[in-house]
């Protein structure tokens, strides 16, 4: 089958779109003369994911004993492996462009399909979306993503109920894959492998189409039995495994609603073996509980269980003509024998057409409440009495089939109270039996929900996190926590920790899972440990075993620029450099374990080698002082590396390299002696020695040439000792240090980059090499001008057979091939991999810490979020096994990072479901407005947080049965007030028309002088796990923890009890927010927002009120005008002097406030109907709408007979909530790019329910052009096509009016990044469809654009702009001139000295070491890095 067309990126179906800069085509409110050009351009991008995961599905994606499982979220994939300890590793997450609505396995692992080798002895994934198709995707373990293998023509794209694409069902075969659409029709569909019809040898995947009812005459008239047609909605269907020997094969159970019927019946049909039609069998249907699912029971052909509204019935359907019910089982009681009380199920929203009305999360509080929606997405809980009530099956699993214990299966169900049971059949020669009903746990109800192979189960609790548990003996085990920040209700941004990137502080969740969430780019870390600021000119850094079987690090190596200091690793960090035995007075260039129990100290004068004592490790050497012996060169040492029993140093006047070794004279009698050397015809840069134990099991093996390539087990091949070398050349080298043998060249990579000029870039020394065995084998290089390559040989996935011993393939003179190229900063980069194995992925430090994944194609890498640093070490100990070590500020940072983490979202569980958030600068504390709380004298609050540890510190409680609704900080006079809106009713604040109920709601004013910033929240305090206070030699005596995560916890990093701040009493907190005055109005409040700087905003119903301040007094709140709308205002917001007013059908109305007349006058309204959820004003003319249904329109008032208009379609994706912002993004790829990455841009952030955050970026329209023509090209091409086949133009302008120019899509133009340089050049130098005469564009020319590739590992930030937030992204940059109008409580850090860190003739370690005195950064070739602030 052809490559699949593409499809729209799902997730960014909520994206925001957003004004121009000044510099760009599109032109401001302000813009003078008709004649102005209005047009704007923008590029969407997400910088979030969403985390809601809706669809699971286990199987072997990668290889046939690979357990992986699949998260399908709405409009991505994410591939995941679970550990043993649970804890759930991401593989990959991949962006399918289109909107996922059921997925699928086909357990094809066991064919043997050989004319398709891609998908030998793999699964496939079927996936169902609104492209029409069904997609079958294959893991392709070398892209390190999902290709499609087949896209199955289904309908048109789109999401109509009578367009087959909403249900999928496998057969247990997986021959056959049946799909249905909403009503009235599905389709049966046979797949088989067959060889091409052209001949040439590879195969294909054919399809054969069913469909009931039958779309053509012919197979109509054929039909045997007589024709029930459908004529309802389809529930739910799975396959009944029968003998395809049998009249019907194979037979689909159907459970329908049809129209006009109160009950759910079940139909059984099949496909006739002689006439190859579908063929209505029976139905089932009996008076009483509604029926739901169906499954049919795994091992045991012909029976299935039934699960409807307060029990499930035991089906027996071996004879499909006459269906029987042999048991039933109540679910009405507990099934351990006692009453259950839960809750009424939520209703759905109220939306005004069928767009998404049914497909909206029903976000609800679990407290036994009624939910009632209460406007945009806004819903609050009723107190309401529970009710014994039927209960319901909300997810379920079957435990994999054990292949040992044949006739018996196990089911693993969770009820909608939270309850878990496991239900055991067996199949005897009477049939299927109900063998035991075992009650497990009991926690929130979990959907979905699956069995793993290794007694693992995961399920997601819905608007909560996700939960990994092991089954043990009569219960579960809670294992590890998967985070979901869905859905996202409102966000505050602040630069907190003054860590030069800005964090999100989210209200995610709903009870009992409401939470706040610390948002970060990139990957997080837990913060232990962190030193004073007295680590200047630190040059190097290292960790050491004493053996290579240790589990955990002994030694800490600290090398100064004439000093080096030996720490031990353990509960203390104790001085121990006597007991070592390195040269205490020098700098140490390289140090290593050369043997179990032997270090090697490498610096400028010579080599050292030493035996500890056993005061520096138990093990070591039972003397007063430890052994030494020395080897001096007649020349000094540049750069060294130390390997198993080698050691490697070069020289740079004259040119060479040495291979030392080590030998014993006598007992502790030992000597270092030169094996043999080398003159070189280039200085050495610097050396690598790959790890020992790369060559067994801690590298993966698995590639399909490798196999090929060899005649025996891969992991059994010898390889060759070899070194990996960088020179000035400069080049990037392969050299065999093979005992016994001569030096030789194996093979060599010339380094040779060039600019868009085609002219040579600068400064392309190798200052860091490393080799990495992953499922290909590769060598990176970082050089001194902050660019990072990845080398591979040209012998496809494996080097040269020079390097296998014993190895049938002949030795070929061969060059490593460059394979991609990107800048990450302007400071010399180093690789430090984060464990001690050839596979293991790597930190890269340039002007920011990066996190590079060693698996991926090409160069695929995240943000670390961390301060710039200058070194960094992984330290393994007892107490922190997986722990990193940074030099950053000068100051020592001890953290943690799960490998693999999948969030970066700090929790804090708030209690109740948190509304609206604050950041509160003076204060530096959080205001969060909750709703739904249980247990309280009252149901909604408004607290203040600590975002530290998330403490309540104080807050104001609303009235007995009163709901708050919005909340802003204003600022009258010199008095910061929080201005609260509330609704007094419990009923809903609008009718299902639109139209406001007759309620009453407050407008409050609170006080926020009392509001102080928490005790302590500057200072650290030391953390337990770390007593220094015993070792008072140790250098590490002022070490001091990080308050934040001592009473906080990551859901994956720390264990699952997590710190919930409602905890914290009343009476303990420091006080209470204080009322100064309130309003009460005609309808429930639920917008209000600041104006003018003495006005106060409130929208009630459907009226907007004007309050002024009698001579701004806060306590003397007035009436200064009113107006109204048709239907109720959902949001307000204000720029300027204009009003925007958001009415939940008529729009967006601009209104003025004429001050002289004291009136409220209309200005615009919008040109069509909307129902508004949320506005941001970019300008006096120019607003940012969102929408119920997801879209995002930028409405200009300049212009409304043809004003700009720009929809991206969801499904589930709702746009909740949107904010302007001025964004700075930054992705230093030429040097002459710094004035363009200065300039500051307007755009819009927008956050969904299913937890992703977007940007709009606005573009020139030579930018736009540019990219454009490259996003054409991307969607078209095999290796970036989106995988779900339809066209992904179409899919991206649906609905948008003509002559509005397309939003580009930065998820499919951040693919670029993915490839290999040969790639690119490929896709780039085609011309585009359509347009032959178009000239190829240039690699570079792309790169160099600052919007243009948005992603590779790239980072934002946000800061606050005209009340709201700027946004910032580069390779670690730092900001300059941050400082104007900050409090003079921060100082700004200079660049140090730096002639100290030029003693040794190219070491950039030194370079680097000055760079950290100044604060992080320094300068580089690119340009003048200028330094940001930081926190005193």
């Amino acid at each position: 089958m052809d490559p699949p067309p593409t499809a729209g990126d799902a997730s960014a179906s909520a994206a925001a779109a957003a004004s121009g800069p000044s510099t760009s085509a599109s032109a401001s409110a302000s813009a003078s003369g008709p004649a102005a050009d209005t047009t704007r351009y923008y590029l969407a991008k997400r910088v979030l994911r969403g985390s809601a995961v809706l669809h699971l599905a286990q199987g072997c994606f990668r290889s046939p004993d690979s357990a992986d499982v699949v998260f399908a979220k709405e409009t991505s994939l994410e591939l995941v492996a679970v550990g043993k300890d649970g804890i759930v590793r991401s593989i990959c997450e991949q962006d399918v462009f289109g909107i996922i609505k059921d997925i699928g396995v086909l357990q094809w692992h066991f064919r043997c399909v050989g004319s398709i080798p891609q998908i030998e002895r793999k699964d496939l994934l079927a996936v169902l979306s609104d492209s029409g198709k069904l997609s079958l995707l294959y893991f392709c373990s070398e892209m390190h993503r999902f290709f499609a293998i087949a896209n199955i023509e289904l309908s048109i794209p789109g999401n109509m109920r009578h367009h087959l694409g909403r249900i999928l069902a496998i057969d247990r075969e997986s021959n056959f894959v049946a799909v249905s659409s909403y009503e009235d029709k599905f389709a049966l569909i046979c797949l088989s492998v067959c060889q091409s019809p052209r001949g040439s040898g590879r195969g294909t995947i054919s399809e054969k189409k069913y469909f009931y009812p039958p779309e053509n005459e012919e197979d109509a008239r054929i039909i045997s039995a007589p024709r029930t047609s459908i004529r309802g909605t389809i529930w739910t269907m799975c396959f009944i495994t029968m003998s395809q020997d049998d009249e019907y094969y194979p037979v689909l159970a159907v459970i329908i609603n049809r129209k006009g019927s109160d009950v759910n019946d079940l139909s059984l049909f099949g496909r006739d073996s002689s006439s190859c039609v579908i063929n209505h069998i029976s139905s089932f249907s009996e008076t009483g509980p509604l029926a739901l699912d169906i499954s049919e029971i795994p091992e045991m052909f012909g029976f299935a269980l039934l699960f409807r509204v307060g029990d499930a019935l035991l089906l027996d359907l071996r004879n499909p003509r006459n269906i029987c019910c042999i048991r039933r089982i109540s679910l009405t009681t507990s099934l351990i024998g006692e009453p259950v009380t839960v809750e009424d199920s939520c209703p759905g929203l109220d939306v005004d057409d069928d767009v998404a009305a049914c497909a909206l999360l029903e976000l609800r509080d679990s407290a036994n409440n009624i939910m009632s929606d209460d406007g945009y997405m806004d819903i609050d809980g009723v107190d309401s009495r529970g009710n014994v009530k039927s209960r319901i099956v909300c997810s379920w699993s079957w435990e994999p089939p054990d292949h040992v214990r044949e006739g018996w299966a196990r089911l693993l169900f969770c009820l909608d109270d939270g309850e878990f049971h496991i239900l055991e059949f067996t199949l005897d020669v009477e049939g299927v039996k109900l063998y035991t009903s075992e009650y497990i746990h009991r926690s929130l109800p979990c959907r979905p929900l699956l069995w793993m192979k290794n007694r693992m189960i995961i399920g997601f609790v819905e608007m909560g996190d996700g939960i990994v548990f092991k089954l043990g003996h009569r219960r579960l085990f809670h294992e590890s926590t998967i985070q979901n920040v869905a859905p996202i209700l409102d966000l505050a941004i602040a630069d907190y920790h003054g860590e030069k990137q800005d964090q999100m502080f989210a209200c995610c969740g709903m009870c009992p899972e409401g939470s706040l969430r610390v948002l970060r780019n990139g990957v997080n870390v837990e913060k232990l440990l962190r030193t004073e600021a007295i680590y200047q000119g630190v040059t190097g850094l290292w960790t050491l075993r004493m053996k290579t079987s240790d589990a955990y690090h002994s030694f800490l190596v600290l090398s100064f620029v004439e000093e080096t200091r030996i720490l031990s690793v353990g509960i203390s960090f104790n001085d121990i450099s006597d007991a070592v035995g390195f040269q205490p007075d020098v700098c140490t260039l390289a140090c290593g374990l050369i043997a179990d129990g032997f270090l090697v100290q490498i610096y400028s004068k010579g080599v050292k080698l030493c035996l500890p004592t056993v005061y520096a490790h138990p093990e070591g050497a039972p003397l007063s002082s430890p052994i030494c012996t020395n080897w001096y060169p007649d020349v000094t040492i540049s750069v060294g590396a130390v390997g198993h029993n080698v050691i490697v140093v070069a020289t740079s006047n004259p040119c060479c390299l040495y291979v030392l070794g080590v030998r014993s004279s006598s007992s502790y009698q030992y000597e270092l002696y030169e094996t043999q050397h080398v003159q070189l015809q280039y200085e050495v840069s610097c050396i690598s020695i790959p790890q020992e134990d790369w060559r067994y099991d801690n590298v993966a093996f698995r590639c399909e040439k490798g196999y090929d390539a060899f005649d025996k087990d891969p992991s059994k091949v010898n390889i060759h000792k070899f070194a990996v070398i960088g020179t000035h050349k400069p080049s990037v080298e392969v050299v065999s240090l093979e005992p016994g043998e001569a030096l030789k060249l194996l093979t060599i990579g010339t380094i040779s980059v060039n600019n868009a000029l085609g002219a040579p870039i600068s400064g392309c020394i190798p200052e860091n090499v490393r080799f990495v065995a992953a499922e290909r084998f590769y060598i990176l290089a970082g050089l001194r001008n902050g660019m990072l390559l990845r080398f591979e040989s040209k012998e496809n996935s494996y080097f040269p057979g020079f390097f296998y011993k014993d190895s049938s393939i002949p030795s070929v003179n061969s060059f490593l091939q460059l394979i991609s190229i990107r800048r990450i900063g302007i400071t010399p980069v180093f690789l430090v991999p984060i464990h001690d194995s050839a596979n293991a992925d790597i930190i890269v430090l340039s002007d920011r810490p990066w996190l590079l994944h060693a698996e991926r194609h090409s160069l695929a890498y995240s943000s670390i979020s961390f301060l710039p640093a200058s070194h960094v070490t992984p330290v393994s100990s007892v107490d922190c096994p997986n722990g990193l070590l940074f030099v950053a500020e000068s100051c020592l940072h001890l953290v943690e990072m799960v490998h693999g983490k999948r969030s970066s979202a700090q929790k804090f569980s708030i209690g109740g479901t948190p509304r609206k958030v604050i950041y509160h600068n003076e204060s530096r504390t959080l205001l969060v407005l909750r709703t739904g709380l249980i247990g309280s004298s009252c149901s909604s609050d408004i607290v203040q947080v600590d975002p530290q540890n998330g403490v309540l510190l104080s807050k104001y409680k609303c009235e007995p049965g009163e709901t708050a609704k919005c909340m802003q900080i204003a600022k009258i006079g010199s008095d910061q007030i929080l201005i609260v809106g509330t609704n007094k009713s419990a009923g809903r604040p609008m009718m299902s028309n639109g139209e406001a109920e007759s309620i009453k709601g407050r407008l409050i004013v609170l006080s926020l002088e009392a509001v102080e910033s928490p005790r302590g929240s500057n200072s650290f305090v030391p953390t337990s796990s770390f007593n220094t206070s015993s070792h008072s030699g140790s250098p590490f005596h002022e070490i001091v923890g990080y308050a934040p995560e001592e009473f906080s916890s990551n859901s994956l990093c720390s264990s699952p009890d997590e710190f919930c701040s409602n905890m914290i009493q009343a009476e303990q907190m420091a006080g209470h927010l204080r009322s100064l005055t309130h309003a009460t109005l005609s309808g429930a409040v639920l917008a209000v927002y600041p104006y003018l700087d003495r006005y106060v905003l409130a929208a009630a119903g459907n009226t907007i009120y004007v309050f002024g301040f009698v001579n701004e007094n806060p306590h003397r709140m007035k009436k200064c005008a009113v107006g109204r709308t048709r239907f109720t205002i959902t949001c307000l917001k204000a720029f300027g002097s204009r009003i925007a007013v958001g009415d939940c059908r008529d729009g967006v109305l601009f209104y003025s406030y004429n001050e002289s007349l004291r009136k409220l006058e209309l200005i615009y309204s919008d040109p069509s109907q909307r129902l508004v959820g949320d506005i941001a004003l970019l300008n006096c003319e120019t607003a940012v709408v969102s929408d119920r249904r997801g879209t995002i329109s930028v409405l200009s008032c300049t212009r409304l007979e043809g004003f700009q208009k720009v929809h991206r379609r969801t499904w589930l994706s709702i746009v909740h909530f949107i904010w302007a912002a001025a964004f700075r993004y930054q992705l230093p790829i030429e040097d002459d790019t710094d004035q363009v990455l200065e300039s500051a841009y307007d755009c819009i952030v927008a956050s969904t329910l299913l937890g992703s955050l977007f940007v709009m970026i606005p573009l020139t329209s030579e930018e736009h052009q540019l990219l454009q023509d490259v996003q054409e090209r991307l969607s078209i091409h095999p290796l970036t096509a989106p995988v779900l086949g339809n066209d992904h133009a179409e899919f991206r302008r649906r609905d948008i009016p003509s002559g509005v120019p397309p939003i580009l899509d930065g998820d499919m133009l951040v693919q670029i990044l993915e490839l290999t340089g040969e790639q690119q050049h490929a896709i780039l130098s085609h011309p585009s469809p359509g347009e032959g005469s178009r000239r190829p564009v240039s690699v570079f020319q792309v790169l160099r654009t600052p919007h243009g590739v948005p992603g590779g590992g790239a980072r934002w930030r946000l800061g606050r702009r005209h009340g709201g937030h700027r946004m910032a992204r580069g390779g670690g940059r730092a900001e300059a001139a941050r400082g104007g109008g900050r409090s003079s409580g921060r100082r700004r850090w200079h660049i140090g000295p730096r002639s100290a860190a030029r003693q040794r003739h190219g070491s950039g370690a030194r370079r680097r070491a000055a760079a950290a005195r100044g604060g992080g950064v320094g300068v580089g070739e690119g340009g003048r890095r200028e330094m940001g602030e930081r926190i005193s």
